[in-house]
């Protein structure tokens, strides 16, 4: 019995926990061996070809998200480089947009008595409540997306991409807000290099 209400415990804090990870999106070269690369190195991202600066992200943000990334690929048993294999970019970007939550909106249940002089009693008839429609809500929030790109060092080919999007807090993206978005991002990583 203890042992079943265990298990139940486990369960629902592992609903709860997997509700809350942000959902993550791959595109990937589906010609690409992933078996055959091993090493990886960071490039700069600028906003366009003509920039000559890289795009506007804070240091802290920049270090935590290499970091992240790097440990992830480390993890799956890639080695940084200066001869690499693979480049990595990445892309930040927190905008506003506008959340939408629907409500469903009930009548409330009742129960009516009635007196039947026929059989000289009381008898109550229950009215369960019905839907009656929806309460639309509509507020302003910040969205952060963190998108990571993996481009052949020799072709100059953008051979996978992974990106998430999730609502922030601030304009900046916290540590712990960037560690959640790379590890969903990379549990898909997992899937490709198989």
């Amino acid at each position: 019995m203890k042992y079943s209400k265990l298990l139940a415990a486990v369960a629902v804090i592992s609903f709860v926990m997997a509700g809350c990870a942000s959902v993550a999106h791959i595109e990937k070269d589906d010609s690409v061996n992933f078996s055959s690369y091993r090493t990886f190195a960071w490039v700069e991202t600028k906003a366009d070809k003509d920039d000559s600066t890289k795009t506007p992200v804070s240091n802290l943000t920049e270090q935590s998200l290499t970091k992240a990334v790097s440990a992830e690929l480390i993890k799956a048993g890639w080695k940084e480089s200066k001869k690499p294999d693979v480049l990595l970019t990445y892309d930040v970007q927190v905008e506003r947009a506008t959340k939408q939550t629907n409500d469903p909106v009930y009548s409330q249940s009742a129960t009516r008595y009635y007196y039947n002089p026929y059989t000289r009693r009381w008898m109550s008839v229950y009215y369960p409540s019905q839907l009656m429609g929806y309460d639309r809500n509509e507020q302003q929030v910040r969205e952060g997306t963190v998108t990571v790109n993996m481009i052949d060092a020799k072709t100059d080919k953008t051979i996978w991409q992974g990106w998430t999007t999730d609502e922030v807090n601030s304009k900046n993206l916290t540590t712990k807000e960037i560690q959640n978005s790379v590890k969903s991002i990379f549990k898909k990583f997992d899937l490709v290099k198989n």
